[in-house]
């Protein structure tokens, strides 16, 4: 990967970073997670309509199902908010139990947050949820700095409330010329 010349560039290669990590270290480990995020213990996953129709087998129109959930006699799992829907404390319908997988990740059906979780781009920084057992924040910090090469720093923060959140920022080095360059 070259080293980025832009925010957006800086980004774009974070996001790269932590793509590569996730397709590494993450994926791999969910067929043998003692706790798979897909059973929504802890998480809650953000769905578009088209997605609750599916996962959820439903054949009523969205406004049916939204009286239906309104009424209290729709998925107690699912909550509706600003155009959306919100499922947690049951198993998503697309986790096979069975086979430690998912029925659609490869799927453009597949939720956006399957995709991020458990490390997100956040702008020059990522965002690792240590609730994910596979993630070891030493070695994705070591990932991302490979990743970018000597002209970045990597340094890592916990949230002060939610300390399983950690923020890994990247800055260019004080001492970088293309850093000084961009000042003049």
């Amino acid at each position: 990967m070259s080293p980025p010349t832009s925010r957006q560039g800086l980004a774009t290669n974070l996001q790269a970073a932590a793509d590569s990590y996730q397709r590494a270290h993450v994926i791999e480990h969910c067929a043998v997670c003692a706790k798979p995020c897909c059973r929504l213990d802890t998480h809650v996953l953000e769905l578009n309509w088209k997605q609750v129709k599916v996962f959820w087998q439903l054949d009523e129109s969205r406004a049916a199902f939204d009286r239906r959930l309104a009424s209290g006699k729709g998925p107690e799992e699912i909550r509706a908010g600003d155009g959306l829907y919100f499922a947690h404390r049951k198993v998503c319908p697309a986790y096979d139990e069975a086979q430690h997988c998912c029925r659609v990740y490869d799927q453009a059906i597949k939720p956006t947050g399957c995709s991020d979780y458990p490390v997100y781009g956040d702008g020059n920084a990522l965002i690792a949820d240590l609730r994910c057992e596979a993630v070891d924040i030493d070695e994705l910090a070591a990932w991302v700095a490979r990743a970018l090469g000597p002209a970045f720093r990597v340094t890592q923060s916990a949230d002060r409330d939610f300390p399983f959140l950690v923020t890994l920022a990247v800055k260019r080095r004080g001492g970088d010329p293309k850093s000084r360059a961009g000042r003049r």
